[in-house]
């Protein structure tokens, strides 16, 4: 059984080698070109400045930016659940954040993209806790939002930045 499990092992890693698998943050990576080189804009609100310091915290403060990235964020909120009595007692949150990545030298868009999520939120407690509850749905979406940009911006191979 173990020399199954380690053949099989041994054949996978074979396998990625041969298919020119190149991990996203190794030398060669798409992740590594893109460290500690994109400025982010100023945030406005608590909302930006959530989702600017996810991404600062998965890209790196950008020492000497190379890009920048222009980002719309449009948020919105859902009551779901209802009560006989008619007061909800779940929200869902939802997001969508339109991002541009562009080159600082030359000022045109190396890649652009939209983002979106959701989180729900319990509102049956007091408001208080409701509050609390809200703010929380809202900070662990803006590190959903960022987390999928940052897998987005992973993705541009490196010969394709300028």
């Amino acid at each position: 059984m173990w020399s199954y499990n380690r053949r099989i092992l041994l054949v996978s890693a074979l396998a990625l080698a041969g298919c020119g698998f190149t991990p996203a943050y190794g030398p060669q990576g798409s992740g590594s070109a893109l460290l500690g080189t994109i400025a982010l804009e100023e945030p406005a609100d608590r909302n930006e400045y959530i989702l600017n310091r996810r991404l600062e915290e998965r890209l790196g403060r950008a020492t000497s930016p190379r890009y920048s990235l222009k980002t719309v964020l449009t948020t919105g909120e859902n009551a779901l659940g209802s009560t006989s009595t008619g007061s909800n007692n779940r929200s869902n949150l939802d997001a969508k954040v339109s991002y541009d990545l562009i080159d600082q030298t030359t000022g045109q868009s190396v890649h652009s993209h939209v983002v979106s999520g959701f989180v729900g939120y319990s509102t049956s407690g007091s408001n208080v806790s409701t509050f609390a509850s809200q703010r929380d749905a809202m900070e662990r979406l803006m590190t959903i939002l960022a987390d999928q940009i940052v897998d987005q911006l992973t993705l541009i191979e490196p010969d394709q930045l300028p």
